[in-house]
C-alpha cells in the first residue's frame, strides 16, 4: 500500500508541474511609442516664436506597434537655460533671468479606441500677461503597456 501511495503522489506532482505553462510564447511589447513633430503640420518646430495673445495649434504625430494610451503637453519657462535629454535643435537664448509671471501649462489626455496612430492637436491661446522669453514645449506619449517617449523643443514667446 505504501508503494502505490508513493507513486500516486509522484504522479500528481508530475501532473501539476507539467500543467503549469509560461508565457514565453506570448507577444511582449518591448517597443516604445514614437513622437514626430518634423512634418509639415507639426508644431512647434525647434526655435519657433509664438506671440502672446495669439492662438496656435500644437500638433504631433504619435504611433505605437501595439496600442496608444495617453499623451501630454508641457510648456514651461527656460529662463535658467536648462536642457532636456530629448531636446531637438539648438536655438539662441535670451540672457538668464528670474521669472516674475512665467507660463506653465501641463495637461494629460487619453487616447481611446485601441489606436496605433494618432495626431495630437491642441489649440492654445498664449496668455497676454505672462513673461516673454525662452520656453520649452514637450510632448510625451504612453502606450498601453506603460512605455513612454517624449520630445522637447525650444520656443520663444514674444510680445
Amino acid at each position: 500500500m505504501e508503494f502505490s501511495t508513493k507513486y500516486f503522489y509522484i504522479a500528481i506532482l508530475i501532473l501539476v508541474v507539467s500543467s503549469c505553462t509560461t508565457d514565453e510564447n506570448a507577444d511582449k511589447d518591448e517597443q516604445k511609442p514614437t513622437i514626430d513633430i518634423n512634418y509639415d503640420e507639426g508644431f512647434p518646430q525647434a526655435c519657433s516664436q509664438v506671440v502672446r495673445g495669439e492662438t496656435y495649434s500644437f500638433k504631433a504625430m504619435v504611433s505605437d506597434n501595439a496600442e496608444l494610451a495617453s499623451y501630454s503637453l508641457d510648456i514651461h519657462h527656460n529662463f535658467d537655460h536648462h536642457t532636456h535629454d530629448d531636446q531637438d535643435g539648438e536655438c539662441s537664448l535670451d540672457p538668464k533671468k528670474t521669472p516674475t509671471n512665467p507660463w506653465i501649462f501641463i495637461e494629460n489626455y487619453s487616447i481611446e479606441g485601441g489606436l496605433t496612430n494618432y495626431e495630437i492637436g491642441i489649440s492654445l491661446t498664449i496668455p497676454h500677461n505672462i513673461d516673454t522669453g525662452d520656453y520649452h514645449c514637450s510632448f510625451s506619449v504612453i502606450d498601453e503597456t506603460g512605455w513612454q517617449s517624449r520630445t522637447s523643443v525650444d520656443i520663444k514667446i514674444i510680445e
